[in-house]
């Protein structure tokens, strides 16, 4: 009876199935393959083989963390240039703790999981980034306080040239960090390693701006602070154009925004998910 339940298609319904259009690239990360090209603009990582289904059951969490990364980069931008008389980031210093570190590490466990190397990494790199230079928009802390002649007395140590060159160094440090970073991204598409081109510059900038606090040429350091403000506004709209392109994809939006994809000048490492299980 069983044998009987079971019909073979006849010659015409198979022509009928072979005539039908093969989908071979999607949005989606289920069973039907994604191009290399479509894969590096939703997950700022080139496509490698995974062992498991992990995109295949979670949604994807890079957009998020460049949500949290761009408000807070383009807010910390915007007081550096002093728009609007702006000066100072203590009202607005949840964007170190909270709106960038929250979504940020957020993002980096779930790429974690997901097996995305590098947007995991850049994610983390990040996230530290505004907890640690948040720690010094705490007056409370009085980390400047040793640094005044008094040693109790911190606008007077926030001034001195000493506490200044240690975050103009630690600011050059990172500049070194970022542009490692973005030698990377050079592997997937040209707003993202425009991203960390000026980020790059700006975190130089910067430090040249504490740099001139700690000789008291003090003009000089303000223009430093809006060069450097005005280079990461720039890393802003392109982190907004970057995470509209993300969501526009996910959303099937039919859009379709240009990134400058750069992953065609490199091998391809896009191996079918299912021979890299055999292999494994």
């Amino acid at each position: 009876m069983a044998g009987d339940l079971q019909q073979t298609p006849t010659s015409t319904e198979r022509d009928m199935i072979e005539e039908k259009p093969g989908l071979t690239h999607t949005v989606s990360s289920g069973a039907i393959s994604i191009s290399p090209e479509l894969f590096e603009k939703l997950y700022l990582t080139p496509k490698v083989p995974h062992a498991g289904d992990n995109i295949r059951r979670f949604a994807n969490p890079t957009p998020l963390g460049f949500v949290g990364f761009v408000i807070s980069t383009m807010t910390f931008a915007m007081v550096m240039m002093g728009w609007g008389g702006a000066s100072g980031l203590s009202p607005v210093v949840g964007i170190f703790f909270f709106v960038g570190p929250v979504l940020l590490v957020l993002t980096v466990i779930f790429e974690w999981i997901m097996g995305n190397f590098f947007s995991m990494m850049v994610c983390g790199l990040f996230a530290v980034f505004w907890l640690s230079f948040g720690m010094l928009q705490l007056p409370t802390l009085g980390l400047a306080t040793p640094y005044s002649p008094s040693g109790t007395n911190a606008v007077i140590g926030s001034a001195s040239k000493e506490y200044n060159a240690v975050i103009a160094l630690y600011l050059i440090v990172w500049g070194f960090a970022l542009f490692t970073f973005f030698i990377f991204t050079l592997k997937t598409n040209v707003v993202f390693a425009l991203i960390f081109l000026f980020v790059t510059m700006g975190a130089w900038v910067l430090s040249g701006a504490y740099w001139k606090v700690s000789t008291g040429d003090y003009d000089t350091a303000a223009d430093l602070q809006k060069t450097g403000g005005a280079l990461l506004f720039i890393v802003g709209c392109l982190g907004w154009y970057m995470t509209f392109v993300m969501m526009a994809a996910e959303m099937r939006l039919a859009i379709k925004l240009p990134v400058g994809d750069l992953s065609h000048f490199w091998p391809k490492t896009d191996v079918e998910m299912g021979r890299a299980e055999k292999q494994a």
